[in-house]
C-alpha cells in the first residue's frame, strides 16, 4: 500500500494540516504567504522530521558559507526603511517581520551569492530556524556567471547614447599603504585592489564615473584614468580638484571620456559637514551639444557615536541623520546657486549618500523636486548593498524632472553587494576577479541627451494588452517596446525586449499575483495578472 504525505499548509499566522497524497512519504510544507511566512508558523509537530519545501527560498546571507551554513528566506529580506518611511507602523511591521523570516540552512557545501533562489529542497527541521539539507536542492539565478554574462539593462525606454555611474571604491588608495585603519595595507593588497577595481570599471565603461572613497590627491583618479584608457581604447581623463594630499582619508571626484564629453566650468565643493565628498560638475555632449549637471555625493557615515540630534533617535536611521539631511539640503541649495554659474537646469544626483530610500536625506531630496530613479525604474526591488543579510540602496541616482526626460534607463550593477566579504582584496577568500572589488554596488544610468524620453507613469496605454497562456504572460500590440515583471511585494522576476504584435514571456511564473510594466512609444501600461 502506498504510503501517504501530510501538507502542511503554511499561512502569516497559523499552519495547518490540508490533505493527503498517495504516492509520497514526505510531509510537504506548502507556504500559503511568502512576505507574511514567519517561522514560528511551523507547527511543533513537525520538529523533528524531514519535509519538502513547495516555495522557493532565497539565499539572504552566506558569510558562514565554508561552515556549510547559509540564512535563507521564502523572499528577499530588506532593510526596513529601504521599503518604508522610518518609525511607522508599516516601517515596524517590517522590522518585526524580518526578525522570523530567515532560517539557517545547513549542509551546503559550495559557495551561492545572496539573491539565490532554491526550489527542490528538502531538509530535516531540527527547529523552527535551523534546518539541514537531506536532499539535492537546485540553485538558479544571481549566479556570478550569469552576472558576468553581461551588464544590466538601462535601455527600458530607448537606446543610450552616454551612461554615467557612481561607485564607491571602498578606500581605494595608491599611497601612504598600512598609514591609516582603513584601504590596503601591503602592496601585495594594493596589487589585488587596483586588479578587481580595474576589471570591473573597465567592463563598465561609462562615459562619466563619479568615484566615492578614492584617495586624496590626483594619483587614484589618474591611475583609474589610465586604467581606463588601456583597458577601453577610449581616453580618459579626471578633473583635478587642485589637492596635492594623498592619504588615508578619501574624497569623491571624477573620471570622464575626453572622447565623448567635455567638463562646462570649474568642479564646485559643497563642504558642508564632512568635506571634499560632495562635488558638482557640469559636462557636454560632444555628440549633441548637451550638457547637464553632475553632482557625486558621500553623505556622512552611519558608524560612530553621534550626540544631540545626531544621536541615533531610535527609528532605523543610524546615528547622525541629522548631518545627513545637512547635507540633502546642502545639495539643493548648490544646485539652486550654480544652475546659472553653469548655464543649466538639468541634474543628476548620485552617490552614496548613507541612506537607505526611505529616510530623512533621500526624502529631503524627493521632495526638493528629485526623482528617485530606482524607485522610478524598479519600484521596490532595488538594491546595492547588503548589511547583515538585509538588502537596500545606499547608492543613489536621483534627478529633477527635465533631466527625467533624457533617462533611458539605470540599474546596480550586482558583482559586490551579494558576495562574500571574504572575497575582497584583502579577505581570506581574495580572487583576482572584478566580483567584491567593493561593499557597494555600482549604479549605472543611461542618457540620450536633448531627446525626451518621458514615460507618463500616471496613465496606462490603452492600445497594447497583457494576457496569459498556461503559467506565461502574453503581451499584444507593443512591438519594439520593453516589459518587466514584478511580484506584488516589488520583486523583479524577468524582464526583456518585445518583438512581434504578440509576444510570450519566456519564463514561466509560479502561482501568484503579478504586475506587469510594459514601456511602448513613451508611456507604460500597467496591468496585475495572476496565475
Amino acid at each position: 500500500m502506498k504510503q501517504k504525505a501530510k501538507i502542511w499548509l503554511l499561512s502569516a499566522c497559523m499552519a495547518v494540516w490540508s490533505s493527503e497524497v498517495c504516492g509520497q512519504a514526505t510531509p510537504v510544507l506548502e507556504i500559503a504567504d511568502a512576505e507574511a511566512w514567519s517561522y514560528y508558523d511551523i507547527p511543533a509537530e513537525l520538529i523533528g522530521e524531514t519535509v519538502r519545501i513547495e516555495a522557493p527560498f532565497y539565499v539572504c546571507n552566506n558569510y558562514y558559507h565554508q561552515s556549510g551554513r547559509y540564512t535563507i528566506a521564502p523572499h528577499r529580506i530588506f532593510s526596513a526603511t529601504n521599503q518604508e518611511l522610518p518609525g511607522t507602523p508599516s516601517y515596524r511591521n517590517i522590522v518585526s517581520a524580518n526578525q522570523t523570516a530567515g532560517v539557517t540552512l545547513n549542509g551546503i557545501s559550495d559557495y551561492h551569492r545572496m539573491g539565490e533562489r532554491i526550489t527542490s529542497l528538502t531538509v530535516r527541521l531540527d527547529s523552527r530556524n535551523s534546518w539541514t539539507v537531506t536532499g539535492t536542492p537546485v540553485f538558479n539565478g544571481n549566479s556570478r556567471t550569469a552576472t558576468e554574462a553581461g551588464l544590466p539593462d538601462i535601455d527600458l525606454r530607448g537606446q543610450h547614447t552616454l551612461t554615467a555611474c557612481a561607485f564607491n571604491l571602498e578606500y581605494y588608495l595608491v599611497a601612504n599603504l598600512g598609514s591609516g585603519t582603513q584601504g590596503p595595507l601591503s602592496e601585495t593588497e594594493q596589487a589585488r585592489q587596483q586588479t578587481k577595481t580595474g576589471k570591473a570599471v573597465s567592463r563598465i565603461g561609462a562615459d562619466v564615473f563619479g568615484f566615492v572613497e578614492v584617495a586624496q590627491g590626483q594619483e587614484a583618479l589618474a591611475q583609474l584614468a589610465e586604467t581606463l584608457t588601456k583597458s577601453t581604447g577610449r581616453r580618459y581623463g579626471y578633473i583635478d580638484d587642485g589637492s596635492s594630499a594623498s592619504g588615508t582619508w578619501t574624497k569623491s571626484g571624477y573620471v570622464y571620456c575626453t572622447e565623448t564629453l567635455e567638463p562646462v566650468g570649474k568642479m564646485r565643493s559643497n563642504n558642508t559637514g564632512v568635506s571634499n565628498r560632495k562635488r558638482m560638475q557640469s559636462f557636454r555632449d560632444k555628440r549633441s551639444g548637451e550638457s547637464f549637471i553632475f553632482s557625486i555625493n558621500h553623505f556622512k557615515a552611519k558608524s560612530g557615536s553621534g550626540s544631540g540630534k545626531d544621536a541615533d533617535q531610535g527609528d532605523g536611521q543610524g546615528t547622525f541623520n541629522y548631518s545627513r539631511t545637512q547635507e540633502a539640503e546642502s545639495v539643493l541649495s548648490q544646485y539652486a546657486s550654480n544652475r546659472s554659474f553653469y548655464d543649466e537646469e538639468d541634474i543628476l544626483i548620485m552617490g552614496d549618500l548613507n541612506a537607505y530610500a526611505k529616510e530623512d536625506p533621500i526624502m529631503t531630496l524627493v521632495n526638493g523636486g528629485m526623482t528617485d530613479l530606482h524607485r522610478y525604474f524598479h519600484k521596490d526591488s532595488s538594491y546595492s548593498y547588503v548589511y547583515h543579510g538585509q538588502a537596500g540602496y545606499l547608492d543613489h541616482a536621483l534627478c529633477n524632472s527635465t533631466m527625467l526626460t533624457q533617462v533611458t534607463g539605470m540599474a546596480a550593477w550586482h558583482i559586490n553587494s551579494d558576495e562574500d566579504d571574504r572575497f575582497t582584496y584583502n579577505g581570506s577568500l581574495s580572487d583576482l576577479t572584478m566580483f567584491r572589488c567593493s561593499d557597494h554596488d555600482p549604479i549605472i544610468v543611461g542618457l540620450r541627451l536633448g531627446e525626451n524620453m518621458a514615460v507618463d507613469v500616471a496613465e496606462s496605454y490603452t492600445r497594447c494588452e497583457v494576457g496569459k497562456s498556461g503559467g506565461k504572460p502574453v503581451i499584444r500590440y507593443a512591438d519594439g517596446g520593453y516589459f518587466r515583471i514584478f511580484s506584488i511585494s516589488g520583486e523583479l522576476m524577468t524582464a526583456g525586449s518585445i518583438s512581434g504584435s504578440e509576444y510570450s514571456v519566456e519564463r514561466e511564473l509560479p502561482q501568484g499575483m503579478y504586475i506587469v510594466n510594459v514601456y511602448v512609444e513613451g508611456r507604460v501600461k500597467r496591468t496585475k495578472i495572476m496565475f
